[in-house]
């Protein structure tokens, strides 16, 4: 029996290993998810919203490195794609959308639900493979996928109503699609000068990013040779976690002390495979040398001394043998005794013994931080969560990070912690999530139970969008608190309403057992933690003051 275009292009998605699709099916998808239903080598994921839909695909690519897919329909349908595409693309993850376009005998006429989604799609998009005929088809789509995988990039397949039920042609065009590997090896001549530098140089400070995910062993190698601490970004917290050798923690608005010194009083600033965006925590008088395998992210925040156009691995390869042993220790003890002595803090404030309420939100991160497996993925919102988890939870072992570390979104927590579940279903998948966050996303909790996610989701709850409160206060504006304001529903009940599980605490004596509840249990389940947010602000805005205060000249 002869297959139609819908049904060749899901044979190329399970010839790459698509083992998932998410999405929300209408009229243009209806023969590609008949195709997926009569499969058996490709699910179907229903979201109740394709903005979600695309923070599952990231979630399920991201902790997997395999391509994922995200699915919506003509019109509204791929326009609500956009924004979780644009964090995949932010966050380097390569994923393809599938979306429908109307009818060719009504395009150009603005006829109902018409979209240009070329010109829309073109920003997020390195590729977007336009089926026109059935003979073209799989070139493009093979062509849509390649891209995607070799740029860990967001490409785009667009599949007209009256194109997908059409017989597919030209078989012969399709073959296997592999994901090739290859290395970015330096000039020599470059590594040398970078060594004399370092090797010159009296105090070395690292800030490494999650360009070293494959190269954390040489980086710590170098940093012991160096007598450098590192300082990471928040996206490579879990590569350089708080009990690794030299690490002295984060730099930035959410950072801490010993980071943000290691930076700015080095003598010389080695930047490993990071676009670290905040230039006010950026020295720009310092010599610094940059490795990176974009060619564009060099100089990019900061004057370079050296640029090295590397990946990391081979960079430091070539380098770490023609490092000299320096002896003098005092640079990274003072930082590492800092960062210690920081962490001890954020432990005090941690305490269960702060009964206070609203409760301080830092007890319930310590906790998940002490119960949570050592192999646990945790899906962070953009927000005062965040804060929370880097200040709070290591990322030791084989736990992971991932969130909007980029692009800044909110309501990635609970999709992406959907797709990491779909794709690593032995795995503990941990969301932090802020109540506002949660409201933008919650419909699919619903999606959760029906596949029976055992997804735990943590929501600081204080009615209120906090972290956008602490953007006013930064700047010296009145928080305006009807704008800030959430009127939020019981989250425990809410989420027995929907088939899951939940508790909601109120009490530091419950927190414990709450925790412990939700690590066990087989349902999607939700903490409802009732917090405070004045009084975290006041701390937060202590601590960055305590940290400017650190670097003043002596």
């Amino acid at each position: 029996m002869s297959k139609n275009v819908s049904e060749q292009l899901l044979d190329i998605l399970i010839s790459v290993g698509v083992e998932k699709v998410y999405g929300v099916t209408g009229d243009a998808l209806n023969f590609f998810v008949k195709a997926i239903e009569e499969s058996d080598g490709v699910d179907w994921i229903g979201m109740k919203h394709e903005g979600n839909a695309s923070f599952a695909a990231f979630g399920h690519s991201q902790t997997t490195e395999n391509l994922a897919v995200c699915a919506g329909t003509v019109g509204p349908g791929a326009l609500h794609l956009i924004n979780g595409l644009y964090n995949a693309k932010k966050e380097r993850t390569p994923v393809i959308a599938i979306t429908g376009q109307i009818n060719q005998k009504q395009q150009g006429t603005s006829f109902f639900q018409e979209v240009d989604l070329k010109k829309v799609f073109d920003d997020v998009c390195d590729y977007q493979a336009i089926i026109e005929t059935p003979e073209q088809a799989p070139m493009v789509i093979q062509r849509a996928i390649k891209i995607a995988m070799a740029n860990n990039a967001v490409c785009r397949i667009e599949l007209p109503a009256n194109v997908a039920e059409m017989k597919a042609e030209n078989q012969q065009f399709v073959h296997p699609i592999k994901k090739y590997v290859s290395r970015l090896v330096p000039e020599e001549s470059v590594v040398i000068e970078a060594a004399q530098l370092l090797n010159g140089a009296k105090t070395v400070g690292i800030l490494a990013g999650d360009g070293c995910r494959e190269s954390r062993a040489a980086v710590i190698e170098l940093s012991k040779k160096l007598n450098a601490p590192i300082t990471h970004s928040l996206r490579a917290s879990d590569i350089f976690d708080h009990d690794t050798d030299n690490v002295v923690g984060l730099t930035g608005l959410i950072g801490n002390p010993s980071g943000y010194n290691a930076v700015m009083k080095c003598d010389l600033l080695l930047m490993l495979g990071t676009d670290f965006p905040y230039i006010d925590f950026l020295p720009h008088d310092t010599k610094t040398i940059q490795v990176d395998i974009r060619q564009e992210n060099i100089g990019n925040r900061t004057s370079v001394s050296l640029g090295v156009w590397s990946d990391i691995s081979s960079f430091l390869e070539i380098l770490n043998p023609k490092i000299e042993q320096k002896e003098d220790t005092g640079f990274v003890d003072k930082l590492r005794n800092s960062f210690e002595d920081w962490r001890k803090n954020m432990k005090e404030q941690a305490s269960p013994t702060r009964e206070n309420e609203p409760l301080h939100p830092q007890i319930f991160a310590d906790l998940v931080n002490e119960y949570a497996s050592n192999d646990a993925i945790f899906t962070v919102e953009t927000g005062t969560s965040a804060i929370w988890a880097a200040h709070h939870i290591s990322f030791h072992s084989q736990r992971r990070l991932i969130g909007s570390f980029n692009h800044g979104s909110m309501a990635v927590g609970l999709p992406s912690a959907i797709g990491a579940q779909m794709a690593n279903p032995k795995k503990e998948i941990w969301c932090l999530s802020g109540d506002g966050a949660f409201n933008m996303a919650m419909q699919d909790f619903i999606t959760a139970v029906k596949y029976e996610l055992p997804i735990k989701v943590l929501i600081f709850n204080n009615s209120e969008l906090s972290f956008v409160k602490l953007e006013m206060e930064q700047v010296g504006l009145a928080a305006s608190l009807d704008a800030l304001h959430e009127t939020n529903v019981n989250f425990a009940e809410y989420a027995k309403l929907c088939g899951g599980d939940g508790v909601r605490v109120e009490h530091a004596k419950d927190i414990d057992a709450a925790i412990l509840q939700a690590k066990n249990s087989k349902k999607p389940f939700i903490i409802d933690a009732v917090v405070s947010s004045e009084l975290y602000h006041y701390l937060l805005i202590l601590e960055l003051k305590k940290l400017l205060v650190s670097v003043l000249p002596n």
